[in-house]
């Protein structure tokens, strides 16, 4: 079993910067993927970064790629997700989740991902 607690979210102004942190407990292998997803408010779950617990390339969506960037520390057994230059469409609920491998096809799906944060609020809004 893998738990998951996000932390960090907050009401920010655009152009502003947030980290967000998953503290990670239970059995984490190398070959687990971390991934943040985002759900606006109305609209469905989405993909938004990942990386490989065992370490190699992390990947991001479109819509982030540049301002977001993911990380993960093994010492602390956190997941974070450092982001800048927020805009007001960043404004989601963000979660952190765990799937037990990595697959390249479905990584973007959020049903692939058995393990999940209960989510914290991130507001972008001047």
């Amino acid at each position: 079993q893998v738990q998951l607690v996000e932390s960090g979210g907050g009401l920010v102004r655009p152009g502003d910067s947030l980290t967000l942190s998953c503290s990670v407990s239970g059995s984490i292998f190398d070959s687990y993927t971390m991934a943040w997803f985002r759900q606006p408010p109305g609209k469905e779950r989405e993909f938004v970064a990942l990386i490989p617990w065992g370490g190699g390339v992390a990947a991001h969506a479109d819509s982030v790629k540049g301002r977001f960037t993911i990380s993960r520390d093994t010492a602390k057994n956190t997941v974070s997700l450092q982001m800048n230059g927020l805009k007001p469409e960043d404004t989601a609920v963000y979660y952190c989740a765990v799937d037990q491998v990595y697959s390249p096809r479905y990584y973007s799906d959020p049903n692939e991902y058995p393990y999940w944060g209960q989510g914290t609020q991130v507001t972008v809004s001047s």
